[in-house]
């Protein structure tokens, strides 16, 4: 989809929303900051995360809205959600590829920020993209709620245009190594098929049987290919409920890609770029200290550990009663369709 053939009301829809939340900037302000928007959601190398998943997302929350607090709020966050993308080799290996929830929060903190939107505001559209991190939000959260359904809502689409997307997310990974990629996606559809529920909104609890159906029939055939690559499944967690997923890491080297540099012509290997993976930033911990280990780093890409929120829970309780037991002071108190318009809005 060109920047020709975007919907001619996704801008004005963005303006809507950035009013509705109290901006006070000028309106050709916020239309230049919603074509930049559009812009980032064209980039060459997103094939399935692109505007049509946008607008498909867009769509989604509308169809919730009656259930959300803020809608326009929710909204917001939809534009936001995958404002930053990367698939290259580099960060999804580092497991920061795909959408970067992280950069994505910043980035609506500044852009909002420039439009005067109220800081509370500003900060509840950023937390609002933290949760989809891990699809994980507090059950209280109808609107976190909502937005993580929205964002899942590509699972449970008719056959036809779930294999579109199966096709447009490898496509977005051509470059990753079939079995590498077989493997990691084998991962993902095991953990979500392993949650209790995929949808948590009211509204959206028909999704689950057709999203189950879909994820289970691409799971037998990824299976009988990974088979047929002469390949085995990764490990599996323990499954807890409330866990799960929607994207995959790779280890540092998958097999497939090891396998390609022992296998690589003589020579060859000093003329390829070096590229040293930059190290996951750690998130500030609430006194200044490093979090505990690896798995509290800033993770992103297509595929996280669904056991993340309950294990960095479990440590931050015990850092709290360790701490409490030492001093009173230390104690302290974290896949869309191929484009349908939201009904609400004029089709272009």
């Amino acid at each position: 989809m060109s920047h020709a053939d975007a919907p001619q009301w996704l801008v004005s829809a963005f303006v809507r929303s950035a009013v509705a939340v109290g901006a006070r900037a000028d309106r050709g302000e916020i239309q230049r900051t919603a074509r930049a928007l559009v812009e980032r959601w064209q980039e060459p190398d997103r094939k399935f995360h692109n505007l049509r998943h946008l607008v498909d997302v867009l769509a989604r929350v509308d169809e919730l809205a009656e259930e959300t607090h803020v809608p326009d709020v929710v909204r917001l966050a939809a534009w936001y959600h995958g404002a930053v993308f990367s698939s290259s080799p580099q960060v999804a290996y580092a497991g920061r590829g795909g959408e970067d929830e992280v950069a994505s929060a910043e980035l609506a903190r500044e852009d909002l920020t420039a439009l005067e939107v109220p800081p509370d505001v500003v900060e509840r559209v950023a937390e609002l993209i933290l949760d989809l991190a891990r699809h994980d939000a507090d059950e209280r959260d109808v609107d976190a709620l909502a937005l993580c359904d929205a964002d899942l809502a590509t699972l449970a689409v008719e056959p036809q245009r779930y294999a579109a997307y199966r096709r447009a997310i490898r496509e977005e990974y051509a470059h990753i190594p079939e079995e590498d990629y077989v493997v990691s996606r084998i991962a993902i559809l095991t953990r979500l098929l392993q949650r209790r529920r995929l949808f948590v909104s009211p509204f959206s609890l028909a999704w689950e049987e057709p999203a189950r159906e879909n994820l289970t029939a691409e799971l037998s055939h990824l299976r009988t290919r990974l088979a047929a690559l002469g390949g085995t499944e990764a490990p599996s967690a323990p499954h807890r409920s409330g866990s799960g997923g929607t994207t995959a890491t790779w280890p540092a080297k998958g097999p497939a890609a090891r396998r390609e540099e022992e296998q690589a012509p003589a020579g060859r290997a000093e003329d390829a770029p070096r590229v040293t993976p930059e190290p996951t930033p750690w998130p500030a911990a609430p006194n200044g200290a490093a979090p505990e280990d690896e798995d509290e780093r800033a993770l992103s890409g297509i595929e996280r550990d669904p056991d993340f929120e309950l294990r960095r829970r479990a440590r931050a309780k015990r850092r709290r009663v360790q701490g409490a037991a030492q001093s009173t002071d230390d104690a302290a108190g974290s896949a869309g369709s191929l484009f349908r318009p939201p009904p609400r809005l004029p089709r272009s």
